[in-house]
């Protein structure tokens, strides 16, 4: 029986964990391990400074105490699998909200999937684009996310992992029903329009604190190959091929002449 490890970011009892725990436990043994706290936006953090807890929420479902996603891949491997033993796939979300552009850089879901690629695991990293502040999500019950998620598991488990090492699947799902879907867009990742919008409050002794605010969901204009918005935008189910090594190759050169 394949074996499936599953994490998340926005905690072990979210909406989007347990439709991905549904969609996928038709295709082979399903272990997840998941904060117990929302960890949106933490990028791909390690926890080194406290202890972390494994907590049994039912049979091969865990919630780690306070854990990243990336500590929840880190200790899965350690603790549920044997010497030599992996799971086939890592598969982190269905995120509440997009993970588009550079926001895969803050993104504790993609994170999860870059952990397990650099434990030579295959992954992929799954989000719901939301419409209107995510109140569509709750009405559309992930019925597109579980679809793809469970076509491209499938896929994958039955022949092989389309990339190379240290590379995984960001999949963005548009916010319509499955049948709406006018299909799979291969994308790059688009470029985000970003502000700096900070609220400043004062507590009642007086000391001021600071709320980080919601980005604008607003898009740069897009060149060359259609970007992951840009499909969601239309329609499509948008998969990006993301790997883990930033270089900026076309700069060697330039570098190399300017030093």
């Amino acid at each position: 029986m394949k074996k499936i490890l599953i994490t998340n970011d926005d905690g072990y009892d979210s909406k989007g964990l347990l439709a991905l725990v549904e969609a996928l436990r038709p295709l082979g043994q399903v272990t997840v391990v998941a904060p117990s706290l929302e960890k949106s936006a933490c990028g791909h953090s390690l926890t080194l400074t406290k202890p972390l807890r494994f907590i049994s929420v039912d049979d091969d479902f865990y919630k780690l105490d306070d854990g990243t996603p990336t500590d929840c891949i880190f200790l899965a491997l350690h603790k549920l699998y044997d010497e030599g033993e992996k799971p086939d796939i890592v598969v982190s979300g269905i995120n509440r909200g997009a993970n588009m552009g550079e926001d895969i850089t803050y993104s504790g879901t993609a994170s999860a999937a870059m952990e397990a690629v650099l434990q030579g695991i295959p992954a992929i990293a799954i989000s719901q684009v939301c419409a209107d502040d995510c109140q569509d999500i709750d009405q559309l019950r992930y019925e597109l996310a579980k679809d793809t998620i469970y076509n491209i598991v499938r896929k994958i488990l039955n022949e092989d992992f389309p990339l190379p090492d240290r590379k995984f699947l960001n999949i963005n799902i548009p916010p319509i029903k499955s049948s709406e879907c006018r299909g799979y867009k291969i994308t790059r990742a688009g470029n985000r329009y970003y502000g700096n919008d900070a609220a400043v409050h004062c507590n009642p002794r007086g000391v001021e604190y600071y709320w980080i605010g919601l980005p604008h969901f607003d898009w740069l204009e897009s060149k060359g190959h259609i970007a992951d918005f840009e499909a969601t935008n239309s329609g499509y189910v948008s998969i990006t091929p993301i790997h883990l090594d930033m270089t900026s190759y076309d700069d060697i050169a330039k570098l190399e002449e300017w030093i």
